[in-house]
């Protein structure tokens, strides 16, 4: 049995990046850090992308890893700390069967959806595990899970996702013992540009779970893949 996380009630004084914080869950997860205090930085592939005045603007295409670098550097030189990492950017990608899917297409959503998180983690963890209870919370999806029917299409998201919940794993394996918190969380269907009008989920509901993960002191549960606040199977 998991045991209750201990939960910051305030996150004063903690930095955050938010990937892919100018639409959807990561701008709401963004916004929710920044009511809590967090110092925010929102990750944007686009200077054009709009975000509230109360957040830092840091330029991140997580596919390039100049990007990435510049943008750790950044963090670094402003705050000299990282407390919260949200990966979040990701794309839907082809729907069709993987023999159908156009190489191009499988190739661009692995790389935004599984190695973009990994570079950004990569360049993030000295900042992460400086001290005991740096978070990173994974936005993953239950069509990743291997317990779950995989039919249905979308074969790289779901493998991507799959990829995703692996390297939570990995991360919690290697470096949980220096006090990391990495957890995966399915954030459901929701109504988002990615999600669509007919899913069943607003926003709000979405991000519930990616921000409680945030809230973890350190020594809470880690190394798991969450739904609704509650562990699921991988």
């Amino acid at each position: 049995m998991t045991p209750d996380p201990e939960l910051y009630d305030s996150l004063d004084g903690q930095v955050a990046l938010v990937t892919g914080a100018n639409r959807g869950i990561g701008r709401e997860i963004a916004a929710e850090l920044t009511n809590l205090g967090a110092t925010v930085y929102a990750g944007v592939r686009s200077a054009s992308h709009e975000i509230p005045d109360d957040q830092r603007r840091v330029l991140l295409d997580v596919t390039q890893e100049g990007d990435v670098h510049e943008a750790m550097a950044t963090i670094d030189d402003d705050e000299g700390q990282l407390d919260i990492l949200v990966n979040n950017a990701g794309v839907i990608g082809p729907s069709e069967s993987l023999s159908a899917s156009r190489t191009p297409e499988l190739d661009r959503t692995l790389a935004t959806n599984l190695r973009g998180p990994m570079l950004v983690t990569k360049y993030a963890l000295p900042a992460l595990t400086a001290e005991p209870g740096g978070r990173v919370v994974n936005l993953s999806s239950g069509m990743g899970a291997l317990g779950e029917a995989q039919s249905g299409g979308s074969a790289a998201y779901r493998i991507s996702k799959t990829g995703l919940n692996g390297l939570t794993a990995y991360l919690h394996g290697e470096y949980g013992n220096d006090g990391l918190l990495a957890n995966s969380v399915c954030p459901g269907w929701v109504r988002t540009e990615m999600g669509g009008e007919d899913a069943s989920r607003p926003v709000e509901k979405g991000a519930e779970t990616p921000v409680w993960l945030c809230r973890f002191r350190p020594e809470s549960p880690a190394g798991k893949f969450w739904r609704d606040k509650q562990v699921i199977d991988w």
